[in-house]
């Protein structure tokens, strides 16, 4: 069996790789998992200057998943480059760095550092719903993803580039386009859905940031019909996730048009989640004697 792809000129071992800010930066798991099996770690978004993140609380359980308001809470990109690049290059794996800003500039700025680096790929995180400045604001339109997306082409010039985009939208397929249009070599989606939790006796929010974005099983629906349109409205490969614990959940995505899958919020449920998937895809494959993983990428056939 073949289980090889190619995420927009990377090559990974295997479809699977983890959500940007759910890994870290690959140590927390380190003693759960063999980093090696992973086709690729998206790591935890970084930005030019270190980000202190929002208030707490800003985690908590609800049905089907959980909401969170990290704020994308990370060390900066200097300290990214001494302390978390040289290890993370010991393993065998893919390793795409997450890119996050306040501002275009910033995120030019970010990724002309990262165009330096000994790494396989960018993602820009246009969609976070935690941070009031930046992120939703240019994630929600054709003309926002298309102005970024172009801004970056500019400067990172020898990696692929993938933005990451929000569920937040009435139509998937505008940002979509934006970022093709703007240069970009792929898509990732989705990013959390925005939601909120109160507490009914404080008659509070529970999240000091008063909403959160919601992932896990709940979402996978959803996810698994955003990555159909775009497969559609496209021509960029699409790295896809939202809500996927298992091989069935990864197989699903791929027969709706994604070349990878990215496991988040299961990795906190179980450690081994992405191993898991990893055989859980295998196993898929044996059961219909598939020899090429790449040949049921965009197969469903609708009703």
């Amino acid at each position: 069996m073949n289980t090889e792809v190619d995420l927009c000129g990377i090559k990974m071992k295997n479809p699977v790789t983890v959500a940007s800010g759910t890994f870290g930066y690959g140590r927390e798991f380190a003693d759960y998992i063999d980093l090696n099996k992973l086709g690729g770690i998206v790591t935890k978004g970084t930005a030019i200057k270190p980000w202190t993140g929002n208030p707490a609380p800003r985690i908590c359980e609800v049905p089907g998943g959980m909401l969170n308001s990290i704020g994308l809470q990370n060390p900066g990109i200097e300290y990214f480059i001494q302390n978390d690049l040289p290890w993370l290059r010991k393993f065998d794996t893919k390793i795409i760095v997450n890119a996050i800003g306040h501002t275009v500039e910033e995120y030019v700025e970010v990724c002309k550092v990262l165009n330096t680096l000994d790494i396989d790929g960018v993602e820009i995180n246009l969609s976070c719903p935690n941070v009031k400045e930046g992120c939703l604001a240019f994630g929600t339109s054709y003309e926002g993803v298309k102005a970024v997306t172009s801004e970056v082409r500019k400067v990172l010039t020898d990696k692929p580039l993938i933005v990451k985009l929000t569920p937040n939208v009435t139509d998937i397929t505008a940002p979509a386009k934006g970022a093709e249009d703007g240069g970009a070599d792929g898509v990732s989606g989705i990013n959390t859905l925005l939601g909120m939790k109160i507490d009914i006796d404080k008659r509070r929010p529970v999240l000091a940031n008063n909403t959160g974005g919601y992932s896990g099983p709940g979402i996978r629906s959803v996810g698994v019909r955003m990555v159909y349109q775009m497969s559609k409205a496209i021509n960029i490969p699409i790295l896809g996730m939202g809500g996927i614990i298992n091989g069935d959940d990864a197989i699903e995505y791929m027969l709706a048009g994604a070349t990878a899958v990215s496991i988040g919020s299961g990795n906190f449920v179980d450690p081994e989640t992405s191993i898991k998937t990893i055989e859980g895809i295998e196993n898929y494959m044996r059961k219909h004697n598939i020899e090429d993983i790449k040949s049921i990428i965009g197969t469903v056939e609708m009703n």
